[in-house]
């Protein structure tokens, strides 16, 4: 299911990116710490009583600054109230209204979007009265907040969530791959769809997505049904969406949600930059199969090695998914095109693969043989049992004697060992450790 996004928007130095950390904080928490992740995020996941959604950090927003990085910080608040279904509008108590608060406002006022005002730094009740004066925007209510100490964050999350809009699910039968493009942009995500469809179109009809500006593409091929969902947005030209590239990764949030396979585009003739990163994290959290696709491969000066040489680069700089396979092709030229769709249909089978328990505890039996886990101030973490407890992605429960000693390098170890046994190519595997119950 798509998420509803927050935004949270305003001047420098209000607090923001506090507030957003107490948010998220729950959520950080349980995220696998896997080599190679850029940790920089601008984005994350929230829920309050029982709404999930997605949140958005922004620069400061500094309306008169001509300076490259103040104009680049506006662009991106820009984008991000655009993206958003509620924003919410930080200020500081301490300061009071500034004239920067009243030109934020103004941008606020014009977006039309569902309005939060969080006063940030009453940190204590003394400071409560100098929330009134932010009733002069006419946003309603105004919310006191305390980021160092938390307080007031469960009465924002209630306003938030209030205004949070309810998304329709577009649905498509289980045997449907839903696929999703990501990437920055210019790395030729539009040329990509329409080189898939223009090759391989049977069937093809435009469905307006769940996202603002998404299109979701039906098509068949060789008898599989699939749902192109183009990034968010990504048909919509203007000069925000062509100069912005660090909050391309908000145009892929919905559309990652909502797929089973994500193709990572990065674009051949200019090699991987650090925001490619950012957007193939997302998709790796997200828990989606996922693959590579190196697009402009025909304007690439080549050699014998040249396509090795690029992988290994691609496998150095995402560490965390060197489960995800390469494709190398041209959406210009259709050059090797043809090799995409049936890598698809392989990760998003892998994606959904199920293993019978007791051939999962032979695989860990036998490791466990080969390379006991270690011993920890002298005890020893003994594996009862393991089980799938889900697919989509391929989730695994290991019950132990007491989840503590499990190590992550010796939970990196039985993940490459039942990656060995049964393959689950481009596909993420989650495994969690409980404690074996007594009644077990």
């Amino acid at each position: 299911m798509a998420r509803p996004v927050v935004a949270i928007v305003g001047r420098p130095n209000v607090g923001k990116s506090t507030i957003f950390n107490r948010i998220i904080g729950d959520r950080l928490a349980i995220v696998e710490d896997k080599p190679g992740i850029t940790r920089d995020r601008i984005y994350g996941i929230g829920e309050w009583n029982g709404k999930p959604f997605s949140i958005i950090d922004t620069g400061g927003i500094e309306i008169d600054g001509e300076d490259v990085i103040l104009k680049s910080i506006r662009m991106q608040a820009e984008l991000a109230i655009e993206e958003a279904d509620v924003i919410v509008f930080m200020c500081d108590a301490k300061a009071g209204i500034t004239q920067s608060d009243e030109e934020v406002a103004e941008m606020l006022y014009r977006s039309g979007k569902p309005i939060v005002v969080a006063v940030n730094k009453v940190d204590n009740i003394g400071r409560s009265e100098l929330i009134y004066e932010f009733y002069g925007f006419g946003f309603g209510d105004p919310i006191g907040v305390s980021g160092s100490h938390g307080t007031g964050v469960g009465d924002l999350l209630d306003a938030i969530v209030e205004k949070l809009p309810e998304l329709e699910e577009e649905t498509y039968d289980e045997d449907v791959i839903r696929v999703a493009l990501i990437g920055r942009p210019n790395v030729g995500k539009s040329s990509l769809v329409n080189a898939i469809l223009g090759e391989e179109r049977v069937i093809v009809s435009d469905v307006a997505g769940t996202t603002r500006d998404a299109i979701d593409t039906p098509f068949e091929k060789d008898g599989q049904r699939y749902v192109l969902i183009d990034t968010a947005g990504m048909r919509k030209r203007g000069k925000v969406y062509e100069t912005t590239e660090k909050y391309s990764v908000m145009r892929a949030m919905r559309a990652i949600e909502r797929a089973d396979v994500v193709l990572i585009v990065i674009n051949g003739e200019e090699g991987i930059i650090e925001q490619d990163k950012h957007i193939a994290g997302y998709a790796f959290e997200a828990g989606k199969a996922s693959l590579f696709v190196v697009n402009k491969w025909d304007v690439v000066e080549k050699h014998d090695k040249t396509m090795k040489e690029f992988e290994r680069k691609i496998r150095d700089h995402f560490l965390f998914m060197t489960y995800a396979p390469v494709v190398f092709l041209s959406a210009l030229t259709k050059q090797r095109l043809q090799k995409l769709l049936p890598v698809v249909k392989r990760v998003a089978d892998q994606h959904s693969l199920r293993v019978q328990t007791h051939l999962l505890n032979d695989v860990v039996s036998d490791a466990v043989a080969i390379n006991p886990p270690p011993t920890d101030k002298g005890r020893r973490m003994r594996i009862n049992y393991v089980t799938q407890v889900a697919v989509k992605p391929p989730t695994m429960v290991v019950f132990v004697n007491d989840p503590e000693l499990m190590h992550f390098s010796y939970e990196r170890y039985l993940e490459n060992k039942i990656r060995a046994a049964f393959d689950f190519e481009g596909t993420p595997i989650r495994i969690f450790t409980r404690k074996k119950s007594d009644e077990s």
